[in-house]
């Protein structure tokens, strides 16, 4: 074979795309979101067609398989390979054409299928198949998986909606196929004519999720069409490349409306699914009370709940009468629906997370599930039976799982506890594996019903298929790819099931379990932020939403981390470049810790990475200078040097800060607000006292809001308290400069000050807050005045709202715009805060996303850029579009500064609006 050097060579003056061999390129391909792990030799990223042969055909020369890879969502392990990956996503990602007489467009196979799908919603029309990765999942990796989604109970799978393929194999050869041979490879003909009679009767009995092997094979039959496409889809990238697709669309209901029906147990909700299908229903989704949660209390009563969704209210409420349910509710708006569906699509994350659990990666005080037996289906009327002895079968094995999925179609994902590092675990896995394969097919079923065999399936196809057709499946295969070279070990000859688990190089370390909690459903890769700051909105990932870069999402940094921990690509440790510079881009927003479905917190990753990275050495300037801010400013203020050191920084930069923002902060305040607390009248003691806390940024940048603040709770009937400035602080910026030790240090000397807060402590800048919540009980585990610091932090809103509910505030009856902050979003929430400001009439919503300065982030050398269309993502075209009477509140001291450098206006803390109304 050819030296990795030599084909990168010759790659790269073949082809016009990129070529990466390089160790982050590679790392970032390692897995997609299986419990597999495989190591390429390299990426690249084809411009087009022509490219995608010319790869195909220095790749044959070389001896060197080839992988296929989209967006990277599958769950068998199929997107990973040993060669060289072809990232499908950078280039190859075009919506083509769209006919909307004819009802088709031709995509490219890179395409997002929202994007499609954004493309032809004003024609009134939908790509049919929609798997719950919509957001993310690419038009080639479902024809690769031969993808379903929830409404395939109507529109069928991905291969009943392709009509034509333009395919490149191994080798550089172009196939355009569709129905007939036409197109299709010499040989192909042939194979099937001599083997008529095992495709009509070696095949398991057909039904609609029959997505296992290559189980639309029997479409190439006269009798079916000679549906070379359709038997195409499905072959997980061991074929050959599709670089081209023309697709069907289908018309999209104008106002759906659904139906949740519930039961008393997930048996009886199975049982019930196949009886709802003659009333025509657009789908029909099942899930049990483990799986919904706390979420349960918006649904009917029930443990188990159906999910059907119909054309219109009139054939939803003939069918509440219809069916046989405790307790049923019809939702007609939108946004209900969409908050109900999205406790469904977060699903393959949320089930990931298990409270206790066996897998070495426990994390957060729970246990971790993991795919591997995601997607089997059973014929509907066999699926009650079914999950009744599968229940059975996971107890046996002394393993836990939540089923749900697509029930209309006996379709059901689960992730399982498997312990799948230690040998007995994995025995186990392999045992259990066995039997599951045994159980599914005796009710009749497949193996995979939507996500594809991988490396998790394809050992056991024998049991579905019988020795001869997977005889069958293999001259198919080499038909097509007589070389082997297109993604070997999956489907075909396949590898075994407990080969190339991924956690097997990972050390046993607690950050190691937190790196590996990373799934990879890559939900961080939504390049929409959802627009608003309520419960729907996201803010994951924002630098991945600005430069549409893999390694600047989540995912891209979690899996660089783990090639840190193991060693085998990226071989530096904690000094690694390629990961330090992946990091530098995260803002530490912390928004995946609420939107990632399974609680990834990179802003705490980046902050232990840079904790070992700099140790022994030399920081960054801006490590010191803005890290250690909290010191800088009280050794200011005590010299009351504020306006010396503020006519300095106009004519001097403040070393390392970033010179497109004038290198300097703020302007500093001429008082802080601790001097102006001392000399306020102390009130007479009120039923209730709280402790007002003086975080840094209220100190000795912005005292209004701790002015304000303290008018406010005085009127609603609250006693103040301000604990000293100088001895209280949440460390914030010890920790997103990875200074740990000196968090740790400020943080006891904070819990020395104050003891055990008897009162609520109001924290008004959210990222404090923040801080205090979540990072002072994980970095001080072991001191249990941390936990009972953290459980006493208060919101302004939430303070109020729990400590005095009769107080009525002012009424503004204005319209407000502004910028909900991201650690609000993803650490304290803000309920409380939509709540006050209706009831001080401040109506219209907050923006959502990042406002992109991030604390330190956006006065960092390098970062001007991202900073600002971070804010130009949401933030600055709401200001724009608002009315001109309307009040600009941000609670975030940086969403005010941003908002002040960007947008030219003046934005306020909620105290200080409603200070003002009093």
């Amino acid at each position: 074979m050819t030296s990795p050097g030599e084909l990168e060579r010759t790659l790269r003056e073949k082809l016009r795309g990129e070529v990466d061999f390089g160790a982050a390129a590679r790392a970032l391909t390692t897995m997609d979101a299986s419990n597999y792990r495989r190591v390429p030799v390299g990426v690249v990223a084809p411009r087009d067609a022509d490219d995608v042969a010319a790869a195909l055909a220095v790749c044959a020369e070389a001896g060197v398989p080839v992988v296929p890879r989209g967006g990277g969502t599958s769950i068998a392990g199929q997107a990973t390979g040993v060669g060289v990956v072809l990232d499908l996503t950078r280039h190859l990602n075009a919506l083509v054409s769209v006919d909307p007489e004819a009802r088709t467009a031709v995509v490219q196979p890179g395409l997002v299928l929202d994007r499609l799908r954004d493309a032809v919603r004003p024609y009134g029309l939908t790509f049919g198949p929609d798997p719950s990765t919509h957001a993310r999942c690419t038009l080639g990796g479902m024809i690769g998986n031969n993808a379903c989604g929830a409404h395939s109970v109507t529109w069928g799978t991905t291969a009943d909606n392709v009509t034509e393929l333009a395919v490149t194999t191994y080798g550089g050869t172009a196939h355009r196929i569709g129905t007939g041979w036409a197109g299709t490879p010499t040989g192909l003909r042939e194979l099937v004519t001599a083997n008529l009679g095992l495709l009509r009767t070696g095949m398991p009995p057909g039904f609609s999720r029959r997505i296992s092997g290559y189980g639309g094979l029997d479409a190439l039959l006269p009798e079916h069409g000679v549906g070379a496409a359709r038997a195409f889809c499905g072959s997980e990238g061991t074929l050959g490349v599709v670089t081209e697709a023309v697709v069907r669309l289908v018309e999209a209901p104008r106002a759906p409306v659904l139906a949740v029906l519930g039961y008393a147990d997930e048996s009886a909700a199975a049982e019930a699914a196949a009886g709802l299908l003659p009333y025509g229903p657009l789908t029909v989704e099942g899930m049990a009370q483990d799986l919904v949660g706390d979420t349960a209390s918006q649904l009917p009563r029930g443990g188990a709940w159906l999910f059907v969704e119909m054309p219109d209210e009139g054939a939803a409420r003939a069918l509440l009468r219809a069916a046989d349910a405790l307790d049923a509710t019809v939702v007609t708006d939108p946004a209900a629906q969409r908050a109900l569906w999205r406790i469904r699509e977060d699903a393959a994350g949320t089930a990931t997370r298990m409270p206790g659990g066996t897998s070495r990666t426990k994390s957060g005080g729970g246990g971790m599930a993991w795919p591997g037996w995601e997607d089997c289906a059973v014929p509907p009327a066999r699926l009650g039976a079914y999950l009744r002895e599968f229940r059975a079968l996971l107890a046996a094995h002394g393993l836990r799982g939540t089923p749900y999925g697509h029930f209309g179609e006996g379709c059901v994902h689960v992730r399982i506890d498997f312990d799948l590092v230690s040998a007995p675990g994995i025995a186990r896995f392999r045992a259990f594996s066995g039997e599951l394969a045994d159980l599914v097919v005796a009710h009749g079923g497949s193996l995979s019903g939507e996500h594809g065999d991988g490396q998790a399936r394809a050992e056991l196809l024998p049991k579905m298929y019988g020795p001869d057709m997977i005889r069958l499946f293999g001259a198919y295969k080499d038909v097509w790819d007589p070389a082997g070279g297109m993604n070997p070990g999956i489907l075909v000859r396949p590898a075994r099931l407990d080969e190339n688990l991924r956690f097997a190089v990972l050390p046993a370390t607690a950050f190691a379990g937190e790196v590996a909690r990373c799934v990879g459903v890559a939900k961080c890769r939504t390049t929409d932020a959802g627009g608003g700051g309520g419960a729907g909105a996201s803010v994951m990932c924002p630098s991945y939403r600005v430069t549409g870069e893999e390694r600047h999402s989540t995912r891209g940094r979690a899996r660089l981390l783990h090639e840190m921990l193991a060693g085998e690509i990226v071989t530096d440790g904690w000094r690694s470049a390629e990961v330090a510079e992946a990091l530098d881009l995260c803002l530490g927003c912390k928004g995946c810790r609420s939107d990632c479905p399974v609680g990834v917190d990179m802003a705490a990753y980046k902050a232990e990475f840079l904790h070992h990275h700099w140790a022994g050495r030399i920081r960054p300037l801006s490590h010191y200078t803005l890290g250690g801010l909290p010191g800088w400013l009280r050794l200011i203020s005590r010299l009351r040097a504020a306006g010396a050191v503020d006519a300095l920084a106009r004519r001097v930069p403040v070393p390392g800060l970033d010179r497109q923002r004038g290198g300097r902060l703020p302007e500093l305040a001429r008082e802080p607000f601790t001097r102006w607390w001392g000399r306020q009248p102390r009130s007479a003691g009120p039923a209730r006292s709280v402790t007002l806390w003086p975080d840094t940024f209220t100190e000795y940048l912005d005292p209004a809001a701790g002015r304000a603040a303290v008018r406010v709770l005085r009127a609603a009937g609250l006693g103040v308290e301000v604990p000293p400035a100088g001895r209280v602080c949440c460390a914030l910026t010890y920790i997103s400069t990875g200074r740990l030790d000196r968090a740790r240090t400020v943080l006891r000397r904070t819990l020395d000050t104050l003891g055990d807060p008897s009162e609520p402590v109001v924290v008004l800048e959210p990222s404090c807050a923040a801080a205090l919540r979540a990072d002072l009980p994980a970095l001080l585990p072991d001191d249990p005045r941390a936990a009972r610091l953290a459980g006493a932090v208060r919101t302004f809103a939430e303070t109020l709202e729990e400590y005095a509910p009769a107080w009525r505030p002012p009424r503004l009856d204005r319209q407000v715009v502004g910028q909900t902050h991201c650690h609000q979003h993803a650490v304290l929430g803000d309920g409380p805060d939509r709540r006050l400001r209706e009831r001080a009439g401040l109506t219209g919503e907050l923006g959502g996303g990042c406002c992109g300065l991030a604390g330190n982030f956006g006065f960092e050398p390098g970062h001007h850029d991202v900073s600002v269309a971070c804010a130009e993502e949401q933030l600055l075209p709401s200001l724009r579009a608002a009315p001109r009477d309307a009040v600009i509140q941000a609670d975030g001291f940086s969403c005010r500064t941003q908002i002040a450098q960007l947008g030219g206006v003046r934005a306020r803390h909620l105290a200080e609006l409603l200070a003002e109304g009093l």
